[in-house]
C-alpha cells in the first residue's frame, strides 16, 4: 500500500533589485520540479521587513532560503547578511548570495558575514540559466530543510 506524504513547500525569499534578474530566477523556480514559494523583494530594507514581518509583510511566512544580491539600494546585501546572521531568529536561514560581482572582498567579505555560498550571476542569459539550475538542484532539490522551517518568530 502506498503511503502519501505532505512535503511542506520550500518559502524562497529572492532579494534583487533588477526586474530582469528577479524575472529569470522567478519563472525559473516557478518551473522547478521542487514545490516552493517564492517571495520578491528589492531592496534591503523590504528584505528585512519581511523576515521580521513588519508592515505589509506582517502575514509572511518565514523563508527556507534566502538568494540575495549584494548590490542593492538602500540597505544593501552586506547589511542584509549581518543582520540576518547576527539574528538569533534568523541566523539558521540558509543565504546564497546572487549577484554580479567577481571582487575577492564581496567573496571572501561574504563568507566571512556566515553566507552559505557566493555565486556570481553570468551576463550571458544561457549561462544564468545554467547557475539558477545548478541553485535549485542543489538547494531545492538536495539540502534537506527543517520540517518545522527553523526557529519560529516571536
Amino acid at each position: 500500500m502506498a503511503t502519501e506524504f505532505y512535503v511542506k513547500p520550500i518559502e524562497i525569499l529572492l532579494v534583487e533589485d533588477n526586474p530582469g534578474d528577479a524575472e529569470l530566477v522567478l519563472d525559473f523556480l516557478e518551473q522547478s520540479k521542487v514545490k516552493n514559494t517564492i517571495n520578491w523583494v528589492k531592496d534591503g530594507d523590504q528584505a528585512m521587513g519581511f523576515l521580521r514581518n513588519l508592515g505589509e509583510y506582517a502575514d509572511k511566512p518565514m523563508p527556507d532560503l534566502i538568494l540575495l544580491d549584494l548590490n542593492l539600494p538602500g540597505k544593501d546585501g552586506r547589511e542584509v547578511l549581518a543582520g540576518v546572521k547576527a539574528d538569533p531568529k534568523l541566523k539558521h536561514i540558509p543565504i546564497v548570495v546572487l549577484t554580479s560581482s567577481k571582487a575577492e572582498a564581496d567573496i571572501a567579505g561574504s563568507y566571512n558575514l556566515s553566507a552559505n555560498a557566493f555565486v556570481t550571476k553570468p551576463v550571458n542569459l544561457e549561462q544564468f540559466i545554467r547557475v539558477v539550475r545548478s541553485i535549485d538542484e542543489f538547494w531545492l532539490s538536495v539540502v534537506k530543510f527543517p520540517t518545522s522551517g527553523g526557529q519560529e518568530r516571536a
